[in-house]
């Protein structure tokens, strides 16, 4: 085969690639790591935990430093809706939705929704100037390699997973979430 047409050939894989590379990022399309809330209520008249199709359970077991140094223990959160955040101080598209998830956390909180940022560089003292700039209301754990293992790929920032009560893993995003977005996600879950 000529030269040419292995540059025609190499350009088409790409374009196909590039074209692909969305769809499978953000879960290509279908509907199987949507939330199929359930109607059903329990004994004592509250509506049974919602759950999702799931990826895979997460890892609740992990141990983490939050930005004064304390353990943070995600078996803490078994019961809650939870967004792990992976993002870092220097992202703008992780600036643009840090304000959107504290107004989400301040509206859905006493309902069992909690937010965990996890930031892949920052040292403890840059993640408690940080909060204390953004008002932060959830915590900023320090990155660590059993969390990137856990949660991970990591494509690229942010990264946010969304984790079920029964602690199932039921959607990933690459890139920015917005408001709108992510309330979508969680009410069915809540």
């Amino acid at each position: 085969m000529s030269t040419s047409k292995w540059v025609v050939a190499a350009a088409g894989a790409l374009a196909l690639g590039l074209l692909t590379l969305p769809s499978f990022l953000t879960g290509g399309g279908d509907d199987s790591h949507e939330v199929a809330a359930s109607a059903a209520q329990g004994a004592d008249g509250v509506p049974a935990a919602a759950s999702c199709k799931a990826e895979g359970p997460a890892n609740l077991s992990l141990t983490m430093k939050d930005m004064n140094g304390a353990d943070y223990k995600l078996a803490d959160l078994k019961g809650k809706v939870v967004l792990v955040n992976f993002w870092a101080s220097w992202c703008a598209p992780c600036l643009q939705e840090i304000p959107e998830f504290i107004k989400v956390r301040e509206e859905y909180h006493d309902k069992g929704f909690e937010i965990i940022g996890i930031s892949t560089d920052d040292t403890a003292e840059q993640l408690r100037d940080f909060a204390a700039k953004y008002k932060t209301n959830y915590p900023l754990l320090q990155v660590t390699g059993e969390a990137e293992d856990a949660y991970g790929p990591v494509f690229g920032l942010p990264t946010s997973i969304i984790v079920g009560r029964d602690g199932s893993v039921c959607k990933r995003h690459f890139g920015p979430l917005s408001k709108e977005q992510l309330e979508k996600e969680i009410k069915g879950l809540l």
